[in-house]
């Protein structure tokens, strides 16, 4: 047998899986040792369960249901959506920090780099939705679906808030500096969940507003949560496609997301980490 025979194989798909893998854990041990990071991340939903459920459902109806099962999915579909900035602001940061250049450095796929930041930010969002279901819970959101809906409308709702981190991670890398995420995020994510159906019917708004939010990707998903949670009710659904068919319009949104926002995602990183 020859000293060659002897070497190694590796496999470049095992290699980037390992090295996606640690970077995931290299995030998760620093939300770990930052848990400031988690409290803040799931304060924020609290806070809108109980400032809509309590204080505003009085003043807010929805035909054939009660508001705070109304609300819930539209809850949800926000903290995901929220919960995926993290993407951008940490890459922000660590392009800031010279992390990036450090990674640079190493012998590793440069594409892991982005993997492990939206795997983490998975796990984040995974514990905050977990969290805020127990919320809902507490202040009277019930499922009134079978088990398989109710685990595909929270795999739904993760699945989107990945794809859309990725989204969130090209901004992130796009701007100057880590400041400027935050109101460039929220110039997005602002008529994105408020300009929905998440908290009001999209019936109720001007025209213009609710030609918009019938057509807004959070409001398909929020729609398809509410029918996989059992949280629809009898209120009439908009007679337009994405309405009628949330779940395919989410899942075809979240592929042209993927398959779009991939590939830039890549490509960004390559033309930053060679300057």
């Amino acid at each position: 047998m020859t000293a060659a025979a002897t070497l190694p194989t590796w496999n470049p798909l095992s290699l980037w899986y390992s090295d996606g893998w640690t970077v995931t854990k290299r995030n998760l041990i620093k939300i770990k040792r930052s848990p400031d990071m988690l409290v803040f991340a799931v304060v924020q939903p609290i806070m809108f369960v109980l400032l809509f459920s309590q204080v505003y459902a009085g003043a807010i109806s929805v035909e054939g249901t009660d508001y705070v099962q109304f609300l819930m999915a539209g809850i949800f579909a926000q903290t995901v959506v929220f919960g995926s900035t993290f993407s951008g602001s940490a890459m922000a940061q660590d392009l800031k920090e010279g992390i990036i250049d450090r990674f640079r450095s190493l012998p590793m796929s440069s594409s892991a780099v982005l993997i492990g930041r939206t795997n983490s930010d998975l796990v984040l969002n995974t514990i905050s939705m977990v969290i805020m279901m127990l919320t809902g819970l507490l202040v009277g959101w019930r499922v009134n679906s079978s088990v398989p809906e109710f685990l595909a409308g929270v795999g739904l709702l993760l699945l989107f808030s990945y794809s859309f981190s990725w989204v969130m991670a090209l901004l992130g890398m796009s701007v100057k500096t880590p400041e400027v995420i935050n109101n460039a995020s929220f110039l997005i994510l602002f008529p994105l969940t408020f300009i929905s159906n998440a908290f009001v019917p999209s019936d109720t708004l001007p025209t213009p507003l609710r030609v918009f939010a019938e057509w807004n990707p959070v409001s398909s998903l929020v729609q398809a949560a509410r029918e996989l949670f059992g949280n629809e009710g009898t209120a009439p659904v908009p007679d337009i496609w994405t309405m009628q068919n949330p779940i395919a319009t989410v899942l075809i949104g979240i592929t042209v997301m993927l398959v779009l926002f991939v590939p830039l995602c890549v490509r960004k990183f390559a033309s930053i980490s060679s300057r």
